[in-house]
């Protein structure tokens, strides 16, 4: 199973099956452009790596040359995702409606998707010509050839998205959905001067429940946040549109998020290769053996491969298939492996190089080798809770004729998981002693990755390598097309005011600076349940870091607190979607698994309040 695809997937993907779907024959020439520029991005991160690293030279103009292919990639990808059905979207209410009903509000969701890109286009044409004007320092070439691929993004999506409904849905589905569009519109324009009037309440009826609705109809998380931001400013603000364009050029463009795609590269990598199944192989001979052994080693695999791959749902498919029949062997219930399972994905989420980590360092301008080397304390602590509690629970583990392995056997796998075992260490040593960037690590860590996969571990095909560029893009524009949308809401948000009201508010609660951490854990464990990880952190790090600082916490801690409260929610059902992929992972009725999570996921609770009442954990290492 493809790492890039089962991360997409946590919300797009059929029950039946976690594979992604070939793309159209017609969108072949985009895909091929896309893996050339991702080809070309690594090439040029490499050379300056070298360059500034071995020569002592650095190369001036590579950084923004990346830059304008970051974002083309990124473009390019939002379209390839749209045509292969795999940006991120909550499909829960979905499933509970009729056939019929379901059918209609599919249609519904992709009319909003295409409404959002007609409304936007000529902004982004607009700002396009506008920055045609502003010269790039290094290449002295017009800035607007850069944000160019904005629109021409949107053109493909908009043209991708009409061709679906013209195979996919009804006719009489389609003028329904374009005139309850129409008609709502026209409602709220006429409605104008009374709308504007109610102030910020405009702010709970269209940045929260409009996204909220867009997000029960199974509209993708990005589409979500543009379309309510969208409505909002146009009816309530005289704001012109071209100020989310230029929203959403920024949220996407930091070099920062330039590590995004060579990480999610980096975990196809892995999955290809079988590097995590030799460290789950090595685990298993170190401590298979002893009483809640295989609980161990499943946690410590999730530790340890998290390292490589930056991708939760890559974790859970490469170990559960390595463990889970020996598991099954030995008396574990399907539903306790996977509670199991789930939670130490959540736990894992911290242990760098985190994509999450990554994009809120990016987001609240704090220190990635700092959120490193925190996260992987962090995820030591959430370790030993659900550790313990496996403990606890191992007295129903038979194992009756388990030997303890040689330590010549011991000493093979050992040696199988040596080259896979030092990939995580050198990314988190790198990072954390600031030798180098997460996005120059990331470079390395590939280069690393494909070379000692290519020698020891079987090699990668070149069709499989094609596959795994062109699925890395369309994860990277599902991911960075969420940061920008997400982004343009932020900023609508704080224009209004809203952030200092809730300042005002939260630093008057009684208790302090606890109370502030009890209710960010309360508010980011929900967002966990519906947003993941990373839309709730754009949406909220601007609004509650300053607050955070304000009352004396540490970036850093904070970080930890709002990271692992949304590693929880994400896991927790009956709404939270990693739990579902879990489940699927584990071929297992998630109604059978509800029950058993929740002790696991009480532990990672209790891990997570003494996380926030104690900085120490979060600060020791630093």
């Amino acid at each position: 199973m493809n790492a890039a695809t089962q991360e997409l997937n946590e919300f797009t993907v059929p029950a039946e099956t976690l594979e992604s779907k070939p793309g159209s024959t017609f969108m072949k020439p985009v895909e091929a452009i896309s893996a050339v520029l991702l080809l070309a991005i690594i090439a040029m991160l490499l050379t300056g790596v070298t360059s500034r690293y071995i020569f002592g030279r650095p190369i001036t103009w590579i950084d923004e040359a990346a830059s304008i292919a970051f974002l083309w990639l990124a473009m390019l990808g939002t379209a390839i995702a749209i045509d292969r059905s795999e940006h991120l979207r909550l499909t829960l209410f979905l499933a509970m409606l009729s056939d019929r009903r379901r059918q209609f509000c599919e249609t519904l969701g992709m009319v909003l998707m295409g409404t959002f890109l007609v409304a936007l286009m000529p902004a982004a044409y607009e700002y396009a010509i506008e920055e045609m004007d502003i010269t790039t320092s290094a290449l002295n070439i017009p800035n607007g050839y850069r944000v160019s691929a904005i629109g021409v993004g949107m053109l493909l999506m908009l043209g991708l998205i009409v061709i679906q409904l013209l195979k996919s849905a009804k006719l009489a589905d389609v003028l329904l959905a374009v005139g309850a569009v129409i008609v709502i519109g026209a409602g709220l324009w006429f409605m104008g001067p009374a709308i504007k009037s109610l102030g910020n309440a405009n702010i709970l009826i269209f940045l929260v429940g409009g996204a909220a609705l867009c997000l029960a109809l199974g509209v993708p998380i990005a589409f979500c946040f543009g379309m309510s931001t969208l409505v909002f400013l146009t009816f309530t603000t005289t704001m012109p549109l071209i100020v989310v364009i230029g929203r959403m050029d920024e949220g996407m463009s930091s070099l920062i998020l330039l590590s995004v795609p060579v990480f999610v590269l980096l975990g196809c990598i892995l999955d290809a290769t079988g590097m995590g199944k030799a460290i789950v192989d090595f685990l298993a001979s170190m401590l298979g053996h002893v009483k809640a052994g295989m609980s161990y080693v499943l946690l410590g695999s999730l530790f340890l491969v998290s390292g490589i791959s930056g991708s939760k749902v890559s974790d859970m498919a490469t170990v559960a298939p390595a463990l889970f029949p020996e598991m099954k062997r030995r008396g574990y219930k399907p539903k306790e492996m996977i509670a199991l399972l789930a939670t130490g994905a959540a736990m894992a989420d911290t242990v760098p190089p985190s994509i999450v980590l990554i994009v809120l360092g990016s987001v609240a301008g704090v220190s990635i080798a700092a959120l490193f080397t925190s996260g992987f304390a962090i995820a030591m602590v959430l370790l030993v809770m659900l550790a313990i509690l496996a403990r606890i629970k191992a007295r129903i583990e038979n194992v009756d004729g388990v030997k303890r392995p040689t330590l010549g056997l011991i000493g093979k796998a050992a040696l199988v998981a040596a080259p896979a075992l030092v990939l995580p260490f050198i990314i988190r040593s790198a990072v954390a002693s600031g030798a180098a960037t997460a996005t120059e690590v990331s470079t390395i860590a590939v280069l690393y990755a494909f070379i000692i996969g290519v020698v020891l571990y079987g090699g990668i095909r070149p069709a499989k390598i094609y596959k795994m560029f062109v699925e890395t893009a369309a994860m990277s524009g599902a991911i960075l097309l969420i940061l920008g949308t997400a982004a343009a809401m932020a900023w609508a948000l704080t224009q209004t005011g809203f952030a200092f009201q809730l300042r005002d508010m939260l630093s008057g609660l009684p208790g302090g600076w606890f109370s502030f951490m009890l209710v960010s854990i309360a508010l980011f464990m929900l967002l966990g349940c519906v947003l993941e990880g990373l839309p709730a952190i754009v949406l909220l790090a601007p609004i509650m870091f300053p607050i955070a600082r304000a009352m004396g916490i540490h970036d850093i801690h904070y970080s930890m607190v709002i990271v692992t409260a949304m590693n929880i929610g994400l896991m927790a059902p009956p709404i939270g979607v990693g739990f579902y992929i879990a489940c699927k992972v584990g071929n297992v009725s998630p109604d059978e698994a509800m029950g058993a999570i929740w002790p696991y996921l009480g532990a990672l609770l209790i891990g997570l309040l003494a996380i926030a009442a104690v900085p120490w954990f979060s600060l020791a290492l630093l």
